[in-house]
């Protein structure tokens, strides 16, 4: 879902995008840099002012939910010039009407790879946690994906997945989330507990991905930190969109600290200044290095938690060809000494 608006970003994630109102929508590297620092003399200084995700070896990665429209349209091209600004990894956000090895196929002439994949709860599409788990493992582990995350929680089975006359995608979430109780959370953990249980074999890491819903009060807890005691730490993982964490007046370094080893994924996603703290699915979008959060800070930080996958995201609306402002994110994360 994408609304209209020049205050409200889509719900964030293809967790709601062609929503309409329906919910269909690595350090080797590192190590070998720093003993030719050493070797060249330079040691720890030299490496110090190389850029943070050389400096370790991390590819920056694209989650496609921004380019989502683009690579509907024309995917080869769509992921020729993705490759061409620099990323080297993507993140999905559904297989976009190809079959796994029409998505794998696609990448390999891009020279991209994917590791992770956003998969829904229910079972709306071929790709859902609410599925078919054999076949799920089976596509993920054909593109090579090693994260299957969650991004949007389980809308319970008793709610009626319908909007209220004028109301759009985030206001209609924002009231399903309202309606949720501790136990509906609760079992939205022990949800991803089992699918987190039942992926391993395959290989595959089950994650959950948070917009800013998730940290609205519920008695004296929130969602966020429900998901966060009730999941097993061996089978359930994080994927932390720091501009949904900021958007809901939290902070990132806190919540990373706090729960350090619980996030290893990120999405690099920044918001405006003139963002005003809320729960309900509201933001100011811009590009990475254009917004309030300090990308310096937060990325070592975030290595230092534990994540060791970057995704750049970007919500609409867009200051002009979404491309663009892909590829402004790009260079300023290339260059980030941090």
């Amino acid at each position: 879902m994408r609304p209209d608006t020049t205050r409200t970003a889509a719900t964030g994630d293809e967790a709601v995008a062609g929503l309409e109102f329906t919910l269909n929508r690595r350090s080797v590297l590192a190590a070998g840099l720093a003993a030719m620092g050493g070797a060249a003399g330079g040691g720890s200084a030299g490496a110090a002012t190389q850029p943070f995700f050389q400096r370790h070896g991390l590819p920056i990665g694209l989650q496609l939910y921004t380019l989502g429209p683009d690579a509907q349209k024309d995917l080869d091209g769509t992921l020729a010039a993705v490759s061409k600004i620099g990323y080297r990894a993507i993140e999905l956000a559904g297989l976009l009407g190809r079959t796994a090895p029409e998505m794998k196929a696609a990448m390999d002439r891009a020279g991209l790879v994917c590791t992770s994949a956003h998969i829904q709860g229910r079972a709306m599409g071929s790709q859902s946690f609410g599925g078919d788990l054999g076949k799920l493992a089976d596509d993920l582990n054909v593109i090579g994906v090693k994260s299957a995350v969650m991004p949007l929680f389980y809308i319970p089975d008793r709610f009626e997945l319908k909007p209220n006359p004028g109301e759009d995608g985030p206001a209609f979430l924002s009231r399903l989330v309202g309606q949720m109780t501790v136990d509906d959370w609760k079992w939205n953990a022990d949800f991803l507990n089992k699918k987190g249980e039942a992926l391993k074999a395959a290989g595959i890491a089950v994650g959950y991905h948070n917009h800013n819903n998730e940290f609205a009060p519920l008695g004296d807890t929130t969602p966020m930190d429900i998901l966060l005691q009730e999941t097993d730490p061996s089978l359930v993982t994080f994927e932390m969109d720091a501009g949904w964490v900021t958007a809901a007046g939290r902070d990132p370094f806190e919540l990373l600290k706090t729960h350090k080893g619980r996030f290893t994924l990120m999405h690099v996603k920044d918001i405006k200044p003139t963002t005003q703290a809320n729960f309900a699915l509201k933001q100011d979008p811009t590009e990475v290095g254009s917004g309030m959060i300090d990308w310096k800070k937060l990325l070592p930080a975030a290595y230092a938690a534990g994540v060791r996958q970057f995704f750049v995201e970007q919500e609409p609306p867009f200051p002009g060809a979404r491309i663009d402002s892909v590829k402004v994110s790009y260079d300023y994360l290339a260059g980030v000494t941090a």
